[in-house]
């Protein structure tokens, strides 16, 4: 059993060390998106493989490695106008590169925003409950389906993209950054897992954007995967916690 103070996967360390790893991780993500689209582009499984077993778990690992800011209000709270004001910006400038990155601070920002409401443990996981069949009427038939089938220039101007090799991209929505970094952020108010927390939900990222090619659809619903990450990696942790809370 992974206990939640267990060495591996863990965000605790000293703070020069976390940020240098940021800026070590976001040179090469930055640099990798830069590079990717004058390369020559492959065929559809290697890109796949490169997405999801590379690009995905890089630039997300931003996410995790910015984490401790969640609860620094002022910070965050900045953080998520002046992002959302650049992403805008740039993107109408056509600077897209830039506006990826500012989408991604925008949209985890965001998250953490929302966690600052919660009250509770309970209600992360009543979001966890509900926010996949939300997500998968919308993209059956819902909103996100007519965005992605008649205005797919509006899904790329808000989506988060992980690019391959010349220059195709598979995009996660403003949603998906945001509960994936509410979940992370809510595994460390709530002393939960945030190593193993990332890595399932990566993980379970990942499994979606094999399994939409696998299937030859346009999209599939992700928020269903992410749930379910967060769920099996703090199972055990939670139903403690949901044990203990009657008695106490």
């Amino acid at each position: 059993m992974v206990e939640p103070d267990a060495p591996v996967l863990t965000v605790a360390g000293s703070r020069p060390l976390r940020v240098a790893a940021f800026v070590v991780l976001a040179a090469g993500v930055v640099t990798w998106e830069a590079v990717a689209p004058h390369l020559g582009a492959v065929s559809l499984w290697p890109t796949v493989a490169i997405i999801a077993a590379g690009v995905l778990p890089a630039t997300l690992g931003l996410v995790l490695l910015a984490l401790p800011l969640w609860s620094r209000r002022r910070v965050v709270g900045a953080g998520l106008i002046v992002f959302t004001i650049v992403a805008v910006g740039t993107w109408e400038a056509g600077w897209h590169l830039a506006a990826n990155f500012a989408k991604l601070a925008a949209y985890a920002s965001g998250g953490w925003v929302f966690l600052w409401f919660f009250e509770e443990l309970s209600w992360v996981l009543i979001i966890a409950a509900i926010i996949p069949f939300a997500d998968a009427i919308s993209v059956a038939a819902g909103p996100t389906k007519a965005i992605v089938s008649h205005h797919v220039e509006v899904y790329s101007a808000v989506a988060v993209a992980f690019v391959a090799p010349g220059g195709s991209a598979a995009g996660l929505g403003p949603p998906d950054i945001l509960f994936f970094a509410l979940f992370l952020a809510a595994t460390m108010r709530w002393r939960l897992r945030p190593g193993w927390t990332w890595l399932a939900m990566t993980g379970m990222y990942a499994l979606t954007l094999v399994i939409a090619n696998a299937v030859e659809v346009n999209g599939l619903p992700a928020l269903p995967f992410l749930s379910v990450g967060f769920l099996l990696a703090n199972a055990d942790l939670l139903w403690r916690r949901l044990r203990r809370r009657p008695a106490a």
